[in-house]
Order: structure tokens, then sequence, then C-alpha cells
């Protein structure tokens, strides 16, 4: 099961093991992940799950489609590596992803 790493706004690191197939953000709520808090349930709707993809794992995580691109237009302080992470899929290949967790969610 791959091991994604999220770090605080603040740098504290919370390693969790996560089973291949969930999103990133139902990992995170799993896991008690307090940055991501998921109120749409995953359907791309409501921005409360965006992160920020370590530079080093963008390539791994595929580019965002046309829907998540624009609900990316409405979160706060976004980033070229800002993504929703209900619309990442953990898969074995992102054994090692580093995903960072905005302050403007805390």
């Amino acid at each position: 099961m791959p091991l994604i790493t999220f770090i605080t706004h603040d740098g504290i690191a919370n390693e969790v093991v996560v089973e291949a197939g969930v999103s990133l953000m139902q990992a995170a709520l799993n896991n008690g992940i307090d940055a991501i808090l998921g109120e749409c349930g995953g359907v791309c709707s409501c921005a409360t799950c965006h992160c920020y993809i370590d530079r080093t794992w963008t390539s791994k995580t595929g580019e965002p489609s046309i829907i998540e691109k624009d609900m990316l237009d409405c979160v706060i302080e976004p980033e070229e590596s800002s993504r929703l992470s209900c619309q990442i899929t953990v898969t074995d290949a992102l054994d090692g992803l580093v995903v960072h967790l905005p302050e403007a969610q805390v």
C-alpha cells in the first residue's frame, strides 16, 4: 500500500499508508488530516480539498480536468501545483507522494 506524506502549512509531516484505489481526499479524511475538508464528498464542486502536489510528483498525478481547473479558480492562494485531492486516485505508482496543505483550509 502506498505511503503518502501530508505536510501542513507550518511544516508538520503526517505519513499515512493508503489503500490503492481511493481518492487522495478520502485518504486524508480517513486519516484525520484536518486541512482536507471534502465538504462536497468528492464530486469536484466545492474545492475544500485543495492541496499542493509536491513539484517532484506533479507528472505522476496527471493534469487536472477542465472542471477541476474551473474549481481551482475559486481557491485561496492557488499555485501551479494546486490540485483538488478528490480528483487524484491513489495508485501504487504514488508510493512516496508528498502533498502540501494550504493554510487557508485550517
